[in-house]
C-alpha cells in the first residue's frame, strides 16, 4: 500500500473547512482512493437526506452507481442493512446471500461482483450513510484493508458533520446579521418619523408598522425606503 498516498488522503478528507468545499468532489475522492488503495474493485457512497432517505452521492464508476440505485429502488442490499443497523456488513461470497437479498445478488452478479463490504458512516449514534466496497472476486477481504476503509469512512463522516455544522452556523450568523441590520434601519426610520411629526418613538414605530401592514410590505424594506426618500410613500411622508 502507498503509505504517502494514504496519509495524503486522510489529510484531504479532514480538510473540509474551505470556501469552495464541493461535497460531490469530496465523496468522489473517497471512493476513488478506496479503489486505488484498498482491496476493492469499485466503491460507492450513500448519504441520508434531510428526510432520512438514502441517496447515491458518489460512485467510482457508472456500473456501481447503477447498482447502488438498484438497491435503493428495490429496498434491499448490504448497504441499506448497514445504514439501518449502523454496523458493518461484510459478505465474502454474494451467492451465499441470495436468499437474503435475491434481487440485489442477481444484479451484483450481472455487474460482475462477487463480494461486498458496507461500512457505516457514523459518529457516535448518528449514522449519515454508508461506504460500500465491491470486489469482482469472492473470498475474504484483506484484514488490513477493512479497518483502513472504516477509518477513511470515519474521517469523511466527521468532515461532513463538521461542514454541516459550519454551514448551519454561517446561515444562522447571516440571519442574525440581517436581523440586526433591519433593526438599525427601523430605529433610524422611527427617529426620522418621530422628529418630522413631533411624536415619540413608540408612536413612530406603531405608525411605521401599521403602514407596512396596510401596504403588505416588510417593515425593514419600508424603513429603508423612508430613510432614503426613494419612494413617495403617500400618507407616511405627509
Amino acid at each position: 500500500m502507498n503509505q504517502r498516498l494514504l496519509a495524503k488522503t486522510f489529510v484531504e478528507l479532514a480538510d473540509n473547512l474551505v470556501a469552495d468545499f464541493d461535497l460531490i468532489d469530496f465523496l468522489r475522492l473517497l471512493t476513488d482512493r478506496c479503489v486505488g488503495m484498498l482491496d476493492a474493485s469499485a466503491a460507492g457512497v450513500l448519504l441520508a437526506d434531510h428526510d432520512g432517505e438514502l441517496r447515491v452521492m458518489a460512485a467510482s464508476d457508472e456500473q456501481v452507481r447503477l447498482l447502488e440505485l438498484f438497491q435503493l429502488q428495490n429496498d434491499e442490499g448490504p448497504c441499506l442493512d448497514c445504514f439501518h443497523t449502523g454496523a458493518p456488513v461484510i459478505v465474502t461470497d454474494l451467492i451465499e446471500e441470495a436468499d437474503r437479498w435475491p434481487r440485489f445478488v442477481a444484479a451484483a452478479q450481472r455487474s460482475g461482483f462477487g463480494s461486498v463490504q458496507a461500512l457505516p458512516m457514523r459518529l457516535r449514534h448518528e449514522v449519515v450513510g454508508a461506504l460500500n466496497l465491491f470486489r469482482t472476486r469472492r473470498g475474504p477481504f484483506d484484514p488490513d484493508a477493512t479497518p483502513l476503509a472504516q477509518a477513511l469512512a470515519d474521517v469523511a463522516t466527521i468532515s461532513l458533520l463538521q461542514q454541516r455544522t459550519a454551514h448551519r452556523s454561517t446561515v444562522l450568523n447571516e440571519q442574525l446579521q440581517n436581523a440586526l441590520n433591519s433593526r438599525v434601519l427601523i430605529e433610524q426610520a422611527k427617529g426620522k418619523l418621530a422628529e418630522r411629526r413631533g411624536i415619540d418613538m413608540e408612536q413612530a414605530f406603531t405608525t411605521l408598522r401599521g403602514y407596512a401592514r396596510a401596504h403588505n410590505r416588510r417593515l425593514s424594506d419600508l424603513a429603508r425606503a423612508f430613510i432614503d426618500d426613494s419612494e413617495p410613500l403617500p400618507g407616511l411622508r405627509s
